[in-house]
């Protein structure tokens, strides 16, 4: 396949996958096999980096006015009742380090665990059930609404989270980094309804989460990448013109998608929940365990 026409693709696929509960990092690594390139080459592996960043980057700007407006009511909240840490600002820096160190200590577990297609293909399998578990006893509460006697349901807004609600979701992250597959997407809101949190509150607050999260880490891997460091390392000098071609189609393509799939994705939640995203999760799940068995002959 040509280069630029391969850069689009992956581009749409991690802008699809990033944000949904389905895994990027599984579905970029189908990709591999499917195109045979190889994502672990110092190149491949810069580019992924790249086109995760373009993703990212979307949601500041998707919610700049939500942004805005925590910022503007720091450190007391909208109903004057909040404290610098306990304000979505704070719980979400909170969780930030619930995730972060441990996620650093355990960065060779976690390198080594990318290689392999049968740890990808049980976590979402597991994490498919698990998502569809959690959503069916919330779904009933989500219908009868904020008002419903005794629902499960107690937080139906970011600002109503607690600081134990947000070092939960913290420390469940945790998994998606550990375990590739998990999806840090699926983690944080299976995590925030188990905590109970609504759909829509769980998810906004997995999206402002993931960006400290994934903006330190691929800036730090982005780093490491170009100054020649870590595992398959490529410096700025070994890129040429068309590879920094491909890397700019690839982050532009990411971004827009990923914006795209953001918007659609709150939209959809709001009125049918995560239940055909844990299907699809078990589906490719059980093909990605089948072709590692067929790989391993």
């Amino acid at each position: 396949m040509n280069d630029y026409l391969l850069s689009v693709v992956l581009g749409i696929i991690e802008g699809l996958t990033e944000f949904l509960p389905v895994s990027s990092t599984a579905h970029l690594r189908i990709a591999e096999s499917l195109f045979h390139i190889n994502l672990a080459d110092g190149y491949w592996k810069m580019y992924t980096i790249v086109i995760q960043l373009g993703a990212i980057l979307c949601l500041p700007i998707y919610f700049r006015s939500r942004i805005a407006r925590l910022l503007s009511t720091f450190p007391h909240g909208e109903t004057g009742d909040r404290k610098a840490l306990t304000h979505p600002l704070g719980l979400t820096l909170a969780a930030f380090v619930v995730t972060a160190i441990p996620a650093f200590l355990l960065t060779k577990v976690i390198g080594k665990h990318l290689e392999s297609l049968y740890i990808m293909g049980t976590s979402l399998l597991v994490g498919g059930v698990v998502m569809w578990i959690v959503d069916a006893v919330n779904a009933r509460w989500e219908a009868l609404g904020p008002n419903a006697p005794g629902s499960r349901i107690r937080t139906w807004s970011m600002e109503a989270m607690s600081l134990g609600q947000a070092v939960w979701i913290g420390a469940c992250q945790i998994l998606s980094a550990v375990f590739p597959g998990t999806s840090r997407s699926m983690s944080t809101i299976a995590a925030g309804q188990i905590a109970g949190m609504s759909r829509a509150s769980a998810l906004e607050f997995s999206f402002f989460l993931s960006i400290p999260t994934m903006i330190v880490a691929t800036c730090y891997d982005l780093l490491k990448s170009l100054r020649g460091k870590g595992a398959n390392p490529i410096g700025v000098s070994q890129i040429d013109v068309h590879g920094w071609l491909i890397l700019a189609i690839g982050f532009v393509v990411s971004f827009i998608v990923a914006y795209a799939a953001v918007a659609w994705f709150m939209a959809w939640v709001r009125k049918r929940g995560f239940a055909p995203f844990a299907v699809y999760r078990i589906i490719i799940g059980a093909l990605v365990l089948a072709y590692a068995r067929k790989l391993a002959g």
